[in-house]
């Protein structure tokens, strides 16, 4: 039923920008949290940003000023701008949701999430 499908990714020399999209369906689109994470080869799952139903947006420390968050509700689509990329950016990106029911959250830890797209993979060279 649900369904999140990330578009987008690519190859980009560092400094370069990327917007990824995340189309979401078979969800309440405005009473989902979601984040954008990303996973380089074996390593662990990271949270990137997030976003909240009151808008609210949360970023990893390491992309702060490069990457912005917003959601469009009548598209239902998930954004990530991401400017000023480095090699370090690279990755697998995934878009995620989880429905607020009110308790706690945090918004850039992927285990608090369970609605998951199959990624979209960025690459940038130096």
């Amino acid at each position: 039923q649900v369904k999140l499908e990330e578009s987008g990714g690519g190859s980009v020399q560092a400094g370069g920008s990327l917007r990824l999209s995340c189309a979401a369906s078979g969800i309440y689109f405005s009473g989902v949290c979601m984040g954008w994470f990303r996973q380089d080869s074996d390593k662990e799952r990271e949270g990137v940003a997030a976003i909240a139903t009151d808008g609210t947006t949360s970023y990893a420390g390491s992309v702060k000023g490069r990457f912005t968050i917003s959601k469009d509700n009548a598209k239902n689509i998930l954004y990530l701008q991401m400017n000023s990329l480095k090699p370090e950016d690279t990755g697998m990106y995934y878009c995620a949701a989880v429905y607020w029911h009110g308790g706690s959250w945090q918004p850039l830890n992927p285990h608090d999430y369970n609605y998951w797209g199959q990624g979209t993979q960025v690459t940038v060279s130096s």
